[in-house]
Formats: structure tokens, sequence, C-alpha cells
């Protein structure tokens, strides 16, 4: 019912996962993610807890391969989910059941997988990794845009489109970036919205947040403040407008 990516962007050590499907809300149930830790995308016959228990334990060292085949050796329903997993090194784990739809089938590149049932064919996954691998010059989040929007190009999901998201952590469990399109027509387009909206405002506060490293994170909101303001005189100059649905601020 999906396809998704999940990698490690080799520069910063960020992880992030990126889905699209024709079930609504796909981003609430498919990724799973623990900062500089690993990036684990569930799927098919959804099983959360097969997600949330991969992300743990790869968090805690544990070898994707090792995890996989527990997660298949005490599910009865093994047959009919999907999992792929990337960790701290980079290395990917997978796992399509025989039962799930056809196409179905995972593969996987340096710090980068990618897996997907009820498709219109292989290129769907084939072409979302090459497009990613292809792209390695641009930012981690465009990448994966770019990369499942060469999936949905390709095909995609064979019964169409209604959710979408994108996920990335830095260096912590809260995520740095969470887009969702829970039921669009365009949900990878709407990413691409919300990711420009994300830019106007959002990423410089994300920025600025307590991390384990810095409890307190920035306190003095000039930097902050500044940054925003550059952002927007870069846009007016550019003569792009706002993106944003938000109303005007009142005096």
């Amino acid at each position: 019912m999906t396809y998704s990516i999940a990698a490690r962007d080799p520069e910063t050590g960020h992880f992030g996962v990126a889905v699209a499907s024709r079930f609504f809300a796909t981003g609430a149930l498919v990724p799973h993610l623990r900062g500089g830790k690993c990036a684990v995308a569930t799927q098919a016959f959804v099983s959360p807890i097969w997600g949330m228990e991969a992300a743990d334990r790869l968090a805690k060292g544990e070898s994707g391969d090792d995890i996989v085949a527990d997660l298949v050796a005490r599910d009865a329903g093994q047959a009919i989910r999907q999992i792929h997993m990337v960790d701290a090194t980079g290395r990917v784990a997978a796992h399509t059941g025989a039962g799930c739809v056809d196409w179905c089938g995972h593969v996987a590149g340096d710090g980068v997988s990618v897996a997907g049932n009820m498709l219109v064919g292989e290129a769907v996954i084939a072409d979302t990794l090459r497009a990613y691998e292809d792209n390695m010059d641009l930012p981690f989040a465009k990448r994966l845009m770019t990369a499942m929007e060469a999936g949905h190009d390709a095909g995609g999901d064979k019964r169409g489109t209604q959710s979408a998201a994108l996920i990335i952590h830095r260096t912590e469990d809260y995520p740095w970036l969470s887009l969702r399109a829970d039921d669009h027509p365009d949900p990878l387009g709407e990413l691409r919205r919300l990711y420009d909206v994300a830019y106007e405002r959002f990423v410089h506060v994300a920025d600025a947040m307590p991390t384990a490293a810095n409890f307190s994170g920035t306190t003095d909101r000039t930097g902050i403040d500044a940054e925003i303001a550059a952002e927007d005189a870069k846009r007016k100059a550019e003569g792009r407008q706002s993106r944003s649905f938000a109303t005007e601020l009142k005096a």
C-alpha cells in the first residue's frame, strides 16, 4: 500500500524517512526514528510495534539483521509485513513478507533503503533509490523529496495517492522536521509547500531548541529573529510569495 525511503545523510549523520501511500495519514504509523541512531519504516499490513521495537533496539546497537529475524520469528503475521531500516553506521536491513501485495520488494544503497508494496512495478523503488543517489548535492530533505517524486513518476502506489510524510531527526529523539499531508490530492506536492513554509520561520526556531548536549538551547531570540527577517527579505527580493496559509499578524 506504500513506498518509502529511509536514509542516513553521510555528511551530517542525520536520519530521515519519507513515505507516500494511498492510505490515510501514513506518516502517523510508518516512520520511527531515533536521533543520531537510526531510521525505520514499517508498512504493508502495518505493525507499529515492529517499528517502535526495531528503532529502540537499533538505537542500543543491535544488528538490524538480527532484529528483523527476531520480529519475523515471533509474528504470525510476518508474511504480510514489510520493514526496512538504517542504523548508526549506515547498514541496512529489510524484510518483505511473501504475502505482501505485488508489486512488492526492497532495494538498498550505501546508507539508504527503499521499500514498497502494492506498487505499479519495481521501477518505483529503483527510480526512488537512483534519484536519491544522483542528488547527493541537495540538502537532505530536498534529496528525500526528490527521490519520492521520482518514485511517483514511475507509477507509485498502483491505487493512487492520498498521504505522504517527511520526518528528519538530527541528534535528538524529537524531530527537527516533521511534515505530513494526511489526506491530499497531491501529497508530495503538499510536502514541498510545507517545506517552504517551514523555512520561513519554523526551522530557525528548531535550530535553537534545547538538546541533550545543550539543555537550555538558545535563549536569546535576537539571532533567531534576524534569521527569520533575512529569509523574508530574500524571498521578497526573489519575487516569491509566502506559501503559508497563516493569517496576517494583528497589530
